[in-house]
């Protein structure tokens, strides 16, 4: 396959292994995605270690949430002027720090502190690594490219998670941490010798702010800040609902994670394929199909055959995530950088409104599969909001291509920066196979 003259970026020379470049993003979303994940298995351990509670010990999660909130924005425009593939080695440069740092915190202040730095880094590096994905396919490809990429974050639910738990169980929580600043490492390795060099970005912070006024950005945002809390809701306590409804043994609950994780990574998969033809239909059908599987979530509970089918399904419902990263491209206008970084600010918007309202259904007295239907409401809320961001974009899918790009409203004349070439012409670009 040869690069198409319709790919995000018009100027971008692919590199002559495309699987090794998308390979390299998504090893930094494993590394992310194993830190982010399992914190929370790791929690019991060192709140031991340190010697406080574990209510307390939750802080250092949030301090990472928080990090990813602040920084994804935060990071997006001050390096707005960098050319791409500088701003990912610096940023897993920084994730690997903050990593080592938690592992060597002497306290738990400094703990909180390390996972406060570890968090910034996250949305900006999958909003970058988004970007340089779609620019190196064709652009009914764009979706695809974005989930191979996520599937590193994905598949850290499935390997990373469970090995850091038991390398914490054998060696100490810290050891885990140690594990996860090393895949940073290895990210900047792979993306120091695969990711595409780039020309400095052609932004500005008052333009990738300006273009903020667009509505379409920010509508995109909410349908995942809410749509994607239905699925925290149920994920955040599925392992006491696993004990105390289903009466399943302790040693059970990683299964049960990894179907969730199984389903996740062959969402992202497979369901980006539809969205590249139809993006915004594919988006309600997830928020449908995700409200169904939720709503089904207290009947399953006392059937663990069926309780795993249900957390499958539900497990495939992060896939919205690609889906919604697509539409932010074709709506940002300047904001492309910013726009992909906030939507891992709304991901983690999600993760803390769902265990939120679905904790409270819980201390009310309606029961752990309470969150079900708590997830439930909050995927149909989101799906409401999509009706409007549907009705934005007009009846049909949103399909752009870059001959009518340019008439988006609110999009600037110009597109976003491509990527370079690497030491070659265009003609010699045109003539590279990728694999």
């Amino acid at each position: 396959m040869t690069t198409s003259p319709h790919a995000t970026s018009p100027r971008a020379s692919a590199p002559p292994h495309l699987a090794i470049v998308l390979f390299s993003l998504a090893m930094g979303g494993f590394a992310i995605g194993t830190t982010e994940f399992a914190s929370m298995s790791l929690l019991p351990f060192f709140a031991a270690d340190l010697g406080i509670d574990e209510p307390t010990a939750g802080h250092a999660i949030s301090a990472y949430a928080l990090g990813v909130v602040l920084g994804a924005p935060l990071i997006a425009v001050l390096g707005a002027r960098f050319a791409r593939r500088t701003q990912l080695l610096a940023l897993m440069l920084v994730f690997a720090l903050g990593n080592a740092l938690t592992a060597l915190a002497p306290g738990f202040g400094w703990m909180i502190a390390a996972r406060f730095l570890s968090g910034l880094p996250h949305g900006a590096y999958f909003g970058i690594a988004a970007l340089v994905a779609a620019s190196l396919v064709p652009q009914h490809r764009r979706s695809q490219a974005i989930g191979q990429v996520m599937l590193g974050l994905t598949s850290a639910t499935i390997i990373g998670v469970p090995l850091a738990n038991l390398i914490g169980q054998a060696m100490g929580w810290r050891a885990s941490f140690g594990l996860v600043s090393v895949l940073a490492l290895i990210t900047v390795l792979l993306c120091a010798l695969f990711a595409p060099r780039d020309a400095a970005g052609r932004s500005d912070p008052l333009r990738e702010l300006g273009a903020l006024r667009n509505g379409r950005i920010w509508i995109t945002l909410a349908i995942g800040a809410i749509g994607f809390g239905g699925m925290f809701a149920v994920y955040t306590y599925l392992a006491t609902t696993l004990i105390e409804v289903t009466k399943v043994s302790t040693a059970v609950i990683p299964f049960f994670l990894a179907v969730f994780g199984i389903g996740a990574t062959l969402g992202n998969l497979f369901v980006p394929r539809f969205a590249d033809r139809a993006l915004m239909p594919t988006a309600g059908v997830i928020l449908l199909f995700a409200a169904v599987a939720l709503l089904v979530f207290p009947l399953a509970a006392g059937n663990p055959w069926l309780l795993a089918a249900d957390v499958f399904a539900i497990g495939a419902s992060v896939s919205l995530g690609a889906v919604l990263q697509t539409r932010l491209m074709d709506v940002a206008g300047d904001a492309q950088a910013l726009a992909a970084a906030l939507n891992h600010s709304a991901f983690n918007t999600a993760n803390a409104l769902g265990p939120f309202l679905g904790g409270i259904a819980i201390r009310e007295g309606l029961g752990w599969t309470s969150t079900g239907p708590v997830g439930a409401a909050l995927a149909l809320l989101g799906f409401l909001i999509w009706i409007v961001a549907a009705r934005d974009a007009g009846a049909a899918p949103v399909e752009h291509t870059p001959s009518d790009a340019a008439l988006l409203k609110n999009a600037p004349a110009r597109p976003a920066p491509p990527l370079a070439p690497d030491d070659r012409s265009r003609s010699d670009a045109v003539r590279d196979p990728v694999a």
